[in-house]
């Protein structure tokens, strides 16, 4: 079953819940570029749009270190790239991009009208997370409403090989998801892709793992 032309409510619904008939499954994956811990300013982002893990298409923006415009900048490289209309899913790296520039998954996935799954290869250290927004030495702007965006979003939970924050999308259809969308190891391709074009572009050679 293919999901292209079917009313985008529907497609919710048939998301939130089991798809195992569902053959074709095409996503868009953001992940950002590596830049110097004294750089300030903006930083690449780049999305790729993958069917299963062949790759479709690519798109790029850039957000402001530690900054707050992520959600908005995320919202429009998907609306305004031409692929809208195929997408199944909205995969990150991450909550957060360029440092502390916090994603709210929750009005993202809203304003593109799509299932959000955030990814990561291993639990996030909270503790850590949040004395760097809210301890008395943080200089990251906005850091309280920053961690809400995070407390927001709900805990991590254990799929598969990685851990996840899921909006509108079901634990089993986001297992379906992660098998469908992987090729090499335990991140999906469009992540995967994400981070070695976001790499090589930036610093002239893609390295290290996503």
């Amino acid at each position: 079953m293919v999901l292209l032309g079917v009313p985008m409510a529907e497609r919710r619904t048939l998301l939130a819940g089991c798809y195992p008939c569902l053959n074709q499954v095409n996503t868009i994956g953001f992940d950002d570029a590596p830049f110097p811990r004294e750089h300030r300013g903006d930083v690449l982002l780049v999305g790729v749009v993958c069917a299963r893990t062949r790759i479709d298409g690519v798109v790029s923006d850039r957000v402001r270190r530690d900054g707050r415009n992520a959600t908005d900048r995320i919202a429009s490289a998907v609306l305004d790239s031409g692929f809208r209309g195929h997408l199944h899913a909205v995969l990150l790296q991450g909550i957060a991009v360029a440092g502390f520039n916090v994603i709210d998954v929750k009005a993202l996935s809203e304003r593109v009208d799509l299932p959000v799954v955030v990814i990561a290869r291993r639990a996030p250290r909270l503790a850590l997370i949040r004395e760097a927004l809210l301890g008395p030495a943080s200089r990251v702007p906005g850091g309280r409403r920053k961690w809400q965006l995070i407390e927001q979003a709900g805990p991590m939970e254990p799929i598969g090989p990685v851990f996840v924050q899921r909006v509108g999308i079901s634990p089993e259809a986001t297992r379906k998801l992660l098998e469908r969308t992987t090729l090499h190891g335990n991140v999906p391709e469009p992540l995967r892709l994400a981070h070695l074009i976001a790499g090589g572009v930036t610093t002239g050679r893609s390295r290290g793992r996503t």
